[in-house]
């Protein structure tokens, strides 16, 4: 890695870590029923109905949400950028361009694949920046939850759909997440526009972005299955990442 691209890694990690310790009334006035003290409205009618309709789950929405702290989502972030995952992503993601000479221009060797593994460890650092850096603005939590259901195939939906979606709200409920969405593709672009070699262009970027997609959805499954949540195979290690299992 270069002196530049090390100076604007660390710059730009120093700008994710302030913006997360800023209390999010910084950002502007909260939406109406988040955050604010509101006189209680009049009680309703009890009604058996409400009560069999309250008892239930409701879609997007759990009990155990845990709205993380400041502290707590720059905790996440720190795992999320330089914890196992994005090493081990990078680590296997250059081994395959490595084999098919991807970029060229890199070479073979232990030089080439320290290139390609520096380049892939970057762009995952600017993509969880970016999704970090657009939640808090937004006032999302992205951060992938562990189901708490048995089954492999709710499991597996669960993780697949964090990939597209966040928690807002006190309640958490789920909602669609531009964050989520448009990071990917800041880390392609970044990479095309940054230190590719020259004659790769956005559409490039676009391209490796759509990758890196399919490479967040990945980790959420191996968050999912491997290293965090009640019926993972390391269940027994303690997981750094913080926040209560979901629905």
């Amino acid at each position: 890695m270069s002196v530049s691209r090390a100076r604007f890694f660390v710059g730009m990690a120093a700008a994710v870590v302030a913006i997360l310790a800023v209390p999010h009334s910084t950002f502007g006035q909260a939406p109406a029923g988040v955050g604010t003290s509101r006189s209680p409205a009049p009680p309703s009618p009890p009604s058996l109905s409400s009560e069999s309709d309250e008892s239930k789950p409701q879609p997007g929405t759990t009990a155990e949400y845990h709205r993380p702290t400041e502290r707590e989502k720059l905790h996440n972030y720190v795992f999320d950028a330089f914890g196992p995952l994005p090493i081990f992503g990078a680590a296997f993601a250059s081994g395959i361009q490595q084999a098919y000479g991807t970029p060229p221009e890199w070479g073979g060797g232990a030089a080439g694949y320290g290139r390609r593994f520096a380049s892939d460890y970057d762009i995952a650092i600017t993509t969880t920046s970016a999704r970090y850096v657009a939640a808090t603005l937004l006032r999302e939590d992205t951060l992938c939850y562990p189901c708490t259901c048995g089954r492999f195939l709710p499991r597996f939906r669960h993780a697949i759909i964090s990939t597209f979606t966040a928690r807002r709200g006190d309640d958490g409920h789920r909602v669609f997440s531009v964050p989520a969405l448009i990071a990917p593709f800041a880390g392609g672009e970044a990479a095309t526009l940054g230190w590719y070699p020259r004659r790769y262009e956005p559409m490039d970027g676009a391209r490796i972005g759509a990758y890196n997609l399919l490479y967040q959805a990945a980790g959420n499954v191996a968050l999912e299955f491997v290293y965090g949540g009640p019926h993972t195979l390391l269940s027994r290690v303690h997981s750094s990442r913080v926040g209560k299992s979901t629905n």
